[in-house]
This record gives C-alpha cells, sequence and structure tokens, in this order.
C-alpha cells in the first residue's frame, strides 16, 4: 500500500497540469507579459478596422502595425526568457508612449495604457527565491556531545 503524502501542499505542486501551469506562471512576468500582448493587439487592429473606427487612414496603419508587432514579441520574450524584463519592460513602455501619437491615439489609448501598464509590470517583476530548508543549530558553546 502507498502512504498518503506527509505534507500535502507539495503533492499539489508536484501534481497535475494545473499545478505545473501555477509554478510556470509564477516563474516569470506572465501578466506584464500578457497586458504586452494584449496591447501590441489593440494596436495592431486598429488600423484594420472599417474606416468609420479609423481616425486616420493611409500610411499611418503602418507605424501601427510594426509597434503592435514589436509589442507582442516583447510580451511574449518575457514569458520565454524572463532575465530579459527589464529592457522588454522599458522598451515596450516607450513604445506605447510612442503609439499614442504615431498609431491613432495609441489604439484609442486603450494600447497605450496596457502597454504602459504591462511594461511597468515586466520591469518591476523579481523572482521569487526558492524557500531554503532551515539547518540545524550549531550546538551551544560549553555544551559536550555525548
Amino acid at each position: 500500500m502507498t502512504e498518503a503524502p506527509k505534507d500535502p501542499a507539495s503533492a499539489a505542486d508536484r501534481g497535475g497540469p494545473r499545478a505545473r501551469w501555477r509554478r510556470w506562471r509564477r516563474s516569470r512576468p506572465f501578466w506584464g507579459g500578457l497586458l504586452a500582448v494584449l496591447a501590441g493587439a489593440e494596436i495592431c487592429a486598429i488600423p484594420l478596422a472599417p474606416l468609420e473606427v479609423m481616425l486616420h487612414q493611409g500610411i499611418a496603419g503602418v507605424p501601427s502595425v510594426l509597434l503592435g508587432i514589436v509589442m507582442i514579441m516583447l510580451g511574449i520574450s518575457v514569458w520565454v526568457s524572463p532575465q530579459y524584463r527589464s529592457l522588454a519592460g522599458v522598451v515596450t513602455t516607450l513604445i506605447a508612449a510612442a503609439a499614442l501619437v504615431m498609431s491613432n491615439l495609441g489604439g484609442f489609448l486603450l494600447g497605450t495604457l496596457l502597454g504602459i501598464a504591462g511594461g511597468a509590470m515586466m520591469f518591476a517583476w523579481q523572482p521569487v527565491a526558492s524557500p531554503r530548508r532551515a539547518e540545524p543549530a550549531p550546538p551551544a558553546p560549553g555544551t559536550a556531545d555525548t
């Protein structure tokens, strides 16, 4: 017969796909990357919208699509390589601010706000150190080991 695990929390961490997904998500700036991807998609989608929705037609659509694609790539890059979170966060924030001027008010301001928030979250994220096991305390001076 098998014994039940002594620590139910550690058994849940080792477990199924949901626990693996949670562990993967917590090991990188997931939410900042997600906001950057959403901001890039918003900025890319506006030039492809019907003419009634767009504020400006023509050559302004090219920077919109390029800025959106770069923001999507930056959001995905922090998922793949979290060690570049600082650079990706700063560049995402700068691109989101530039999109405000270059791309139909930055996706009607929604893309710019999402991009700035996502870039800030990527820049501010820090990896959590794994908890160390407590080492036994050294014996007090004057006590003899028998």
